[in-house]
């Protein structure tokens, strides 16, 4: 009987071993599992003053909330690149999820997690983009199309994290909206208009104003949507990236003024 109890107990091992050679990330694994355990050592410390005294615990509270969802494309050269990338400690680069030209979804971090997928961006009043969004990073050098396998497995998360958070429609956008100058992604080739028909991201209507108001203030425009007008070509570069998807000048013409224009007042 002991044997037999031994023999079961070698092959559970064996199992857990050949788990852990076969897949490339469980030592990763396990320092994810070791961060979350020291981040709830961090939140059940003890207060500053040493009685606790004056500390008086409140029923109200949770954990945070991610209102906005901000896709990405990777610029690297394949999904197995972007894994390693994002589970290097010195990279300080990461996402909720990152998703292959095939469609397969890999989840890197709990929704509720704050991921370091934004960096130095800013969209309306919000500068700390990464504590209220969940990043979504496609594999993708750049320039290229964006598979159906892929926009159709990001469609499936985004309906997840809508339902799941309450994310509204407007609050789906993209790097280069948060970042203008800095960021380009995700390229021209990102199909915005399937996604806002389908709830994620807002687009404009397919019957536009004959012309826009004498007093229409594009700047002012394109700051209530959202974007940082700090450097003015940058943002309608990023506008025309997201929204127009042609020539990215950085100087809206006639017709790129009424688009702006009714997504102004979708906006509003």
């Amino acid at each position: 009987m002991r044997f037999k109890s031994t023999l079961l107990v070698l092959a559970g091992f064996n199992i857990i071993l050949a788990s852990c050679s076969t897949n490339p990330y469980g030592p990763t694994n396990k320092v994810y599992k070791k961060q979350t355990k020291e981040l709830s050592k961090v939140i059940r410390t003890k207060p500053i003053n040493p009685g606790g005294e004056d500390f008086v615990g409140t029923t109200n509270f949770g954990l945070r909330k991610p209102n906005y969802v901000i896709i990405h494309h990777t610029a690297q050269k394949s999904t197995e690149q972007t894994l390693k990338t994002f589970t290097l400690p010195r990279t300080q680069v990461s996402a909720h999820y990152v998703i292959g030209r095939d469609g397969k979804v890999y989840q890197m971090l709990h929704d509720l997690l704050r991921a370091w997928h934004g960096g130095a961006a800013k969209w309306g009043n919000l500068t700390d983009i990464n504590s209220g969004s969940i990043g979504i990073e496609l594999d993708n050098d750049g320039f290229e199309t964006f598979s159906e396998a892929q926009i159709n497995s990001l469609m499936e998360v985004l309906a997840k994290l809508k339902k799941s958070h309450g994310i509204p429609a407007a609050n789906f956008i993209g790097h280069s909206d948060i970042a203008p100058g800095r960021k380009v992604d995700p390229n021209i080739n990102f199909p915005w208009k399937k996604l806002a028909d389908n709830g994620y991201g807002l687009w404009q209507d397919s019957i536009l104003v004959d012309s826009v108001p004498e007093t229409f203030n594009h700047l002012e425009a394109l700051r209530i949507i959202g974007y940082d007008i700090k450097n003015p070509v940058n943002a309608q570069k990023s506008f025309q990236l997201h929204f127009v998807q042609k020539e990215i000048t950085g100087v809206l013409n006639e017709e790129e003024r009424k688009i702006l224009f009714n997504l102004y007042k979708k906006y509003l």
